[in-house]
């Protein structure tokens, strides 16, 4: 994989990392993939829910990567008396990890608000109760950097109950190429396709299957992959995450394999095929069962469709928390799928 399109992966990804896309609030980054589609020459569509698809051309069975740009985040829940504001969770986001993340409020006609995320009374100094488990429901609020100590003084802000809170990612890289963010579940993958896409239209290539995009806006509450799959679409692969943890053997470093997630299995002969493109690649990958896990192609198959499926992506410590994955971890499912459509 020549070096400009790394660089143009790692860049495109700081871009919609720097994007705010709680599942909800994403129009924003819809604008910004049809944009990016449009400068490589693609005429890319929206769903009425807010997805983008996008057909990268290419002869044979119709086949549509999917990778979603939606990410975890909260809503106000209430504010409190004293100006703070408890939020409810969008997705899996963990109270224990986000504690003293900074985050944006966004308000309905579109103001935007910065505060933390802390402990309620959060001084150790003041409060016997600092050690509590931390729960959304009871004592882990928004504390705006605003001059407020009252409810009344929240609501003349413009701020109100289901307003979006965005967290920040923090965005960096290392010298040895580990890249750490929150949301590289799944911003990372979707990377990896617009420089798929990207890659195809600058050297003219022609991929030898039918190939769609679409990156979908609510994999992360569960139903991302139910609509927009054209009727001439025959496989499906959600282009996620990787799981690092015990007792699996991806790393960061590699490509992950998935045959089967708490959802179920996926399609054997493809996970097959996917087997051997990685192979056929020379590309670092693994074969893992992922034991707390579900995908938008699980759920285009309780939607009813009639495909095959998989699921691969770039190994991911920590998911749904302050994440880590490599450089290499890109470039080797870049490689796989490169591989498989080519």
């Amino acid at each position: 994989m020549e070096q400009k399109y790394i660089d143009y992966m790692l860049d495109v990804l700081e871009r919609m990392l720097a994007i705010k896309s709680p599942s909800g609030y994403t129009k924003e980054i819809t604008g910004f993939l049809c944009s990016e589609l449009q400068a490589s020459g693609y005429q890319p569509n929206t769903l009425r829910k807010g997805g983008v698809n996008v057909n990268l051309g290419g002869n044979g069975s119709p086949i549509m990567l999917f990778g979603h740009v939606d990410t975890l985040g909260g809503v106000v829940a209430s504010i409190k008396s004293n100006g703070g504001l408890m939020l409810t969770n969008i997705g899996g986001l963990n109270p224990n990890n986000t504690e003293t993340e900074q985050v944006t409020v966004i308000t309905r006609d579109g103001r935007e608000y910065e505060g933390t995320l802390q402990v309620a009374n959060a001084s150790i100094h003041v409060n016997p109760k600092i050690n509590d488990p931390r729960d959304f429901k009871a004592n882990i609020e928004v504390l705006l950097d605003e001059f407020v100590t009252s409810a009344k003084e929240v609501e003349e802000l413009g701020i109100q109950n289901g307003d979006f809170i965005a967290l920040n990612p923090r965005f960096t890289v290392t010298k040895k190429g580990y890249i750490k963010s929150r949301f590289l579940d799944d911003k990372a993958s979707s990377a990896v396709l617009l420089t798929l896409a990207k890659y195809y239209a600058d050297e003219k290539l022609i991929p030898n299957r039918n190939v769609w995009l679409s990156f979908t806006m609510f994999e992360e509450i569960g139903h991302g992959g139910a609509a927009g799959i054209p009727d001439c679409i025959e496989d499906v692969i959600s282009v996620d995450m990787g799981c690092v943890g015990t007792g699996l053997k991806c790393t960061e470093r590699m490509v992950s394999i998935c045959p089967k997630d708490s959802g179920g299995v996926y399609h054997y002969a493809l996970t097959n095929e996917l087997i051997a493109a990685a192979k056929k690649a020379k590309a670092d990958y693994a074969l893992d069962v992922y034991p707390m896990y579900g995908s938008d192609v699980e759920v285009t198959l309780r939607a009813g469709f009639d495909v095959r499926h998989g699921l691969i992506g770039p190994g991911v410590y920590a998911s749904h928390g302050y994440e880590r994955t490599h450089i290499d971890g890109l470039v080797n499912t870049f490689k796989l799928l490169h591989a498989y459509l080519t």
